[in-house]
């Protein structure tokens, strides 16, 4: 945990110093654009001395026409005419010196500017690299992986990019005009050229980052119920400097396979301009306007009700392909810059998405969401992922998903029992250090069933991820759960404790379930039926605990109300409620399984929660006297035995003063 910390932390420092190293560039840019300003105001300057030069000579001309006209001159008119022949001579030595000067000066801009660009093209690549890392991120970050680079900042780098790539859009415009009202003497065609050019790049900078910088800030669930709303909002990072916002475009969602998103990928906006991709789904409430939020100075758009209503799909294959199935979600808008100037089409795609029609199927998509998000490689085309990783990545993506979402890690005990459940080793791994390089296949991972079970190794450890998260991760961040152990080995190691010494460990057999195994006076070792979602919501584990006397020490030796009496639900002293009794749902044992002489703990009769769910428990305790001890009946509880909960009603002896007839 610390190492990751000083990672995160390292990682951090050198993004920031990135970051500033980009602010400064973006700096310097903006210095030589100013300069490049300046030359522009000297070429239009030099043009106006030009134009009036140029008029005055014009002038001089035609009075040296007039005069040439004249039938007889006087000595004065010669002398003029002289006088106006010299002038003209010298204002057409300035005004070729002008000419020179002029296109000198031009010149010199267009190299400049030509510069400009080139700092401006790597500074982009530069700042969309930082971008493509944010959304790899994003991506690592479903699975749990917390987040370096902050959209905020790539926003502050964005937006001075595209003032700067638009401004320099308008010097060559200024530039071009100036060009338009020269005189021909003064034009040279190579310059309209070589400005034409740099006007495309700029256009072509400007269209590349915009189509970049629509970006989906905040993803869309990817396991999606069908007729479950979701959210999504969709951010465009240079909308203020260009003044998107101020005509509110609409954008609009589409549901798109992966094989069109991978075409979409391959190809540019103009492709799609006419021909959208053909929808996979019906999605309703999936247009809405972009809106400038001036606190956060963002421009984005908010979809918080959208709905899949129905679900297009290719040959059905079964219930497994659905949750194999990856779709997206395609984001797409149009809009002016520049008055009308330009037009642009943008759009982006989510992360891939699993739609499922039943709850059963959650797993089996977030199997595939969870390989995808872990394991494919950032930049490529969507959404191609290895068919095998190491180990060493799978418990990593394992880890950082208990430790996200639950707040407890994965030990190395705990990612040990995991490979050997994965691998289905006939071997011992308790002794040996685990290869981090040894191959994980994708139909190992979430295909094919363990030996013996009718599930695979991710539905087992996805539903025990689930229901430590929903249920009891107080009790796993404090590591009262061993969890992680094979039943032999917790076997052996309460066989050396003492008589109700008891832990917790995951079942083997029953998906999401949690038993108990304790120790009798006689060594003996026996475990409960394992505890579900559906029997947790009845009542709490620690409750459960605590209503079992057999149950006195977490091993290997804490007494239980040391560790679990601040997780105990708090009693209600009004045990009544609109004239009726209210039932308290309290876990015990068989009648032939005694309490252990040594039992302390006080019963709990706080409230369960109600459940529409009916219980997996055994009958109600009857009335008559529970048969007298058996020999019969205790050889039937050997160590593997599953001994069920059952479900007792205890109702305090006010009950009958209370009672009132309906």
């Amino acid at each position: 945990m610390e190492v990751q910390k000083a990672k995160e932390s390292s990682c951090g420092c050198r993004e920031k110093l990135k970051y500033n190293e980009l602010i400064i560039r973006l700096e310097m840019i903006r210095e030589k654009l100013n300069m490049v300003s300046e030359e522009i105001r000297g070429l239009h300057a030099n043009n106006e001395s030009f134009s009036l030069l140029y008029s005055d000579c014009m002038e001089n001309k035609a009075h040296i026409n007039y005069l040439q006209q004249a039938a007889s001159k006087t000595s004065e008119q010669r002398e003029l005419e002289a006088f106006l022949r010299r002038e003209v001579e010298d204002k057409e030595a300035k005004l070729n010196g002008l000419v020179v000067h002029f296109n000198l000066l031009q010149m010199q801009l267009v190299t400049h500017m030509k510069e400009n660009i080139t700092d401006l093209q790597q500074l982009q690549s530069q700042v969309l690299d930082e971008l493509v890392k944010w959304k790899h991120e994003q991506q690592l970050s479903g699975n749990g992986v917390p987040m370096q680079l902050n959209l905020d900042e790539i926003q502050n780098l964005c937006e001075p990019l595209a003032d700067l790539i638009w401004s320099t859009k308008q010097l060559i415009m200024k530039v071009m005009n100036i060009n338009d009202k020269i005189l021909t003497e003064m034009r040279q065609s190579r310059d309209n050229e070589m400005l034409d050019d740099i006007n495309k790049q700029v256009i072509s900078l400007l269209s590349t980052l915009i189509a970049s910088t629509f970006v989906i800030e905040k993803q869309p669930q990817q396991v999606i119920k069908v007729n479950t709303r979701f959210t999504a909002s969709v951010r465009l990072l240079v909308a203020r400097p260009l003044n998107v916002h101020m005509t509110s475009p609409q954008v609009t969602v589409m549901l798109i396979s992966e094989e069109q998103a991978q075409l979409l990928s391959k190809s540019d906006c103009a492709s799609w301009r006419s021909t959208l991709p053909v929808e996979c789904g019906d999605i309703i409430n999936n247009s809405a306007c972009m809106e400038y939020e001036p606190t956060s100075r963002k421009v984005c758009v908010h979809f918080r009700n959208m709905q899949i209503i129905r679900i297009k799909r290719a040959a059905k294959k079964g219930t497994a392909s659905v949750t194999y199935k990856k779709l997206v979600l395609f984001f797409h808008s149009e809009f002016n810059v520049g008055v009308g100037e330009l037009i642009f089409m943008v759009s982006t795609i989510s992360l891939p998405v699993v739609v499922i029609d039943k709850s059963k199927q959650e797993a089996r998509g977030w199997a595939t969401i969870t390989w995808d998000n872990a394991f494919r490689p950032p930049g490529h085309v969507p959404f191609v992922v290895p068919d095998k990783v190491s180990w060493g990545q799978l418990a990593d993506t394992l880890r950082i998903k208990f430790r996200s979402e639950i707040g407890g890690d994965l030990s190395e005990d705990n990612l040990r029992f995991l490979a050997k459940k994965l691998f289905s080793s006939s071997q011992s791994l308790d002794n040996m250090e685990l290869d981090d390089d040894v191959t994980v296949t994708w139909t190992q991972f979430c295909k094919s069933a363990l030996p013996g079970r009718h599930f695979t190794f991710w539905e087992w450890f996805y539903m025990v991820f689930k229901v430590i998260r929903d249920h009891y991760s107080n009790l796993w961040c404090d590591r009262l759960i061993i969890g992680f152990i094979q039943k032999n080995k917790a076997e052996e190691m309460l066989s050396k404790s003492s008589p109700g010494t008891f832990l917790l460990r995951f079942s083997d057999s029953e998906l999401g379930g949690i038993t108990i195994a304790w120790v009798e006076v006689n060594n003996e070792v026996f475990h409960l039926q394992p505890f579900t979602h559906e029997d947790l919501m009845l009542r709490s584990l620690v409750d459960r605990i605590l209503d079992l006397p057999q149950l006195q020490f977490l091993y290997p030796n804490v007494p239980k109300n040391d560790v679990f009496s601040k997780y105990y639900t708090k009693p209600e002293k009004n045990l009544l409620k609109n004239d009726y009794v209210r039932m308290l749902l309290v876990t015990t044992l068989p009648p032939y399984m005694s309490a252990s002489p040594s039992s302390t703990s006080p019963p709990s009769y706080a409230p369960s929660p109600l459940s529409t769910s009916p219980p997996s428990y055994g009958p109600l305790p009857s009335s008559t006297p529970p048969p007298p001890y058996s020999p019969s009946v205790d050889s039937r509880l050997h160590s593997n035995i599953l001994i069920k909960s059952v479900l007792c009603l205890k109702i305090s002896s006010f009950v009958s003063q209370c009672r009132r007839s309906e």
